[in-house]
């Protein structure tokens, strides 16, 4: 009788998750409507799949649209909302895993610099070496920047003796503050001319999206992901202890670097094309957790699609609060995440 309880429960489970995973994609569908159809001018979402099947396939639908919104649907919208999901889920990814290999449920790459330092690197390209070698310019440069950040980071925890969870992530934020008076140093040295926008992007916006640059982020995600989630069962060893983790054979300090690699890889290329959006990586990993519990198979999963959810309503709300102007979606994110901070640690001191 208990055997057949239990098979049951784990049916009942999986079917659960089942209808978890479907009801989330149908979500980031919905979502994805109403980010290309809503915005200063308003397109019907008709127009919107319209323009999307003809494009797949020309003259699968007969056009009863403008040019000029087939323009705005396929040249502005679609761009800028398939940047918002790239960048949702691999800030929430990333966050997921720091928090795993740090097991520190507060860790995420806007607090522990990795994004100051994407940001440093992204604007020493535009404002002072230029675009020698074209559009990967500011990318490489992006995660370079990121790199040295976690490095300096690393080093800092370690030469102050604080190897704790909590005492990486105060090293993370003082490293933050650190780099960014640097890149606040550049733009101050930097071509006046180009400091409006550059200041712009630095507080988070996906206006500048371009298909023929949605290649870069998109293979750095798809590539990073998977090397992630293939790392599953190792992040979940990370979380219960750095002595658990080694009697199952995983080499700690390595596996925790090469995570941090990955993670500044990741935040570097997404910081290049969005500038800095905060909080992503913290708040999302625990909406997941508490919807489809602590295994990273599904963690992973899960925050990579809440992530591109999440970040596709902040930008909804960034071109719709200030229309027609667009507010920068850093600003959205940092108002939620900031609350969503406090939430957490006033649960945690009452905890």
């Amino acid at each position: 009788m208990s055997e057949t309880r239990t098979v049951q429960a784990k049916s009942l489970l999986s079917e659960n998750r089942l209808i978890t995973g479907f009801g989330g994609l149908v979500l980031l569908l919905v979502s994805l409507s109403f980010a290309v159809s809503v915005g200063a001018v308003q397109i019907e979402l008709g127009t919107v799949w319209g323009v999307f099947l003809n494009k797949l396939s020309p003259g699968m639908i007969e056009q009863t649209w403008s040019q000029g919104r087939e323009a705005i649907v396929w040249e502005i919208r679609f761009p800028r909302a398939l940047l918002a999901m790239m960048v949702g889920a691999g800030l929430a990814i990333v966050g997921a895993s720091l928090q795993a290999v740090t097991r520190n449920p507060l860790a995420d790459p806007h607090l522990l610099g990795i994004s100051s330092g994407g940001a440093f690197g992204a604007i020493l390209a535009l404002l002072h070496t230029g675009l020698f070698i074209g559009l990967l310019t500011v990318p490489l440069f992006a995660f370079l920047g990121a790199l040295a950040a976690t490095a300096i980071v690393l080093g800092v925890s370690r030469f102050a003796d604080a190897t704790s969870a909590d005492r990486l992530v105060l090293a993370g934020v003082a490293v933050s503050f650190i780099v960014m008076a640097a890149a606040n140093g550049l733009i101050f040295l930097g071509d006046p001319r180009a400091t409006h926008t550059v200041v712009f992007w630095m507080l988070g916006g996906l206006g500048l999206a371009q298909w023929s640059q949605l290649i870069y982020p998109f293979v750095i995600l798809l590539v990073c992901g998977a090397w992630l989630m293939s790392q599953a069962a190792a992040l979940n060893a990370m979380t219960v202890g750095d002595e658990t983790a080694s009697t199952l054979g995983i080499p700690v300090a390595r596996f925790r670097l090469i995570v941090f690699v990955v993670g500044a890889l990741i935040t570097g290329v997404m910081v290049a094309f969005s500038g800095i959006i905060g909080f992503v990586g913290l708040m999302v990993p625990h909406v997941v957790r508490l919807l489809v519990g602590g295994d990273y198979r599904r963690v992973l999963l899960g925050s990579a699609l809440i992530g591109a959810i999440f970040l596709l309503w902040a930008d909804i709300a960034a071109r719709t609060i200030m229309a027609p102007e667009d507010m920068p979606i850093g600003v959205v994110t940092g108002l939620v995440g900031g609350v969503f901070f406090v939430w957490l640690l006033s649960g945690k001191r009452a905890a």
